[in-house]
């Protein structure tokens, strides 16, 4: 075992010990020291690491994906770490590869655009408890900004009925949170929970969204189901870019920000509470929508 080697198992090891989730830098990184090593360099370098990072494949229509931004990402924490056992590691700096790609303007859902959708649940899905699950579920990503995956796996204990709280287990960075609702959201989600257990007592799973299985909702299906939905509805026809579901998460937050623009708030100040709600790992992130909002034409805002 080379000297990297060693040094990316200790510092796999503290990252774990702390809470990190850090499956990806674990597939990644041993690619970057075998690099590092096969070219007898001893530590890592801004050159070699972006040399790396470009070194991953593209797409088969030979377009760059998000593997070469990624690799550069994990190369960074690892060189920090390096840099407290040698000095003369050199951290590749921020922006060195852009990790978006050209920018995608988002559909921002109106009230009467999240109206038509769960009017289409209703209307074109003939079992009663999957068309309550779909409005059910559509309703919850519009007015909390979850992020579909998180909704998906929600449990029913992770619902605290007394104080309006979702507990977010193990989200996309390995963290929890806590998700408070509006009390009208919870009404929803309480006259589903009633339906279902009525109509499916004895579910497979402890999943809140259950499937027509007795199951844990899957997101290839909901996907599918969101788009025949969209297009039944006829929603986003003429728009740049087609309505996504994630762009439900996308007007929700945009929404929220507008909504303290026009109370006079101090929208730089609350941005970190707002990238707490989302589970944003860091603010930066935050900042994508906040500049959206600046530049997107946006509807009346929704209803409470």
């Amino acid at each position: 075992m080379s000297a990297l080697e060693r040094a990316l198992a200790g510092y796999l090891q503290l990252r774990h010990s702390l809470g990190h989730e850090m499956a990806e830098a674990g597939r990644l990184l041993p690619g970057l020291v075998a690099y590092l090593d096969a070219r007898g360099l001893p530590m890592v370098t801004i050159e070699a690491a972006l040399a790396w990072a470009q070194q991953a494949p593209k797409s088969p229509a030979g377009q760059v994906t998000t593997i070469g931004p990624r690799r550069m990402t994990a190369a960074r924490g690892f060189a920090r770490y390096l840099s407290g056992i040698d000095a003369s590691t050199e951290v590749p700096p921020l922006g060195l590869m852009p990790r978006r790609g050209p920018w995608r303007q988002p559909f921002i859902y109106t009230s009467a655009d999240i109206g038509m959708l769960l009017e289409a649940a209703g209307r074109t899905i003939v079992s009663p408890l999957r068309a309550a699950t779909y409005q059910t579920l559509i309703g919850l990503l519009a007015a909390s900004g979850l992020r579909i995956g998180e909704a998906i796996k929600l449990d029913r204990s992770d619902i605290d009925w007394a104080q309006s709280v979702l507990l977010i287990r193990e989200s996309k960075f390995g963290k929890s949170r806590l998700v408070p609702l509006h009390p009208s959201c919870m009404r929803a989600l309480g006259d589903y929970a009633r339906l279902r257990d009525q109509l499916q007592p004895r579910p497979a799973e402890p999943a809140f969204f259950v499937s027509l299985n007795r199951t844990r909702l899957l997101y290839p299906v909901v996907q599918l189901t969101f788009r025949h939905l969209i297009d039944n509805a006829g929603i986003g026809a003429g728009a740049p870019s087609p309505p996504r579901l994630h762009d439900l998460r996308h007007s929700f937050a945009v929404r929220t920000l507008l909504g303290w623009y026009r109370a006079g708030e101090d929208v730089q100040a609350k941005i970190p509470s707002l990238s707490t709600y989302l589970g944003h790992r860091e603010p930066a992130s935050t900042y994508w929508y906040y500049s959206d909002s600046r530049v997107i034409p946006i509807p009346a805002p929704l209803p409470a």
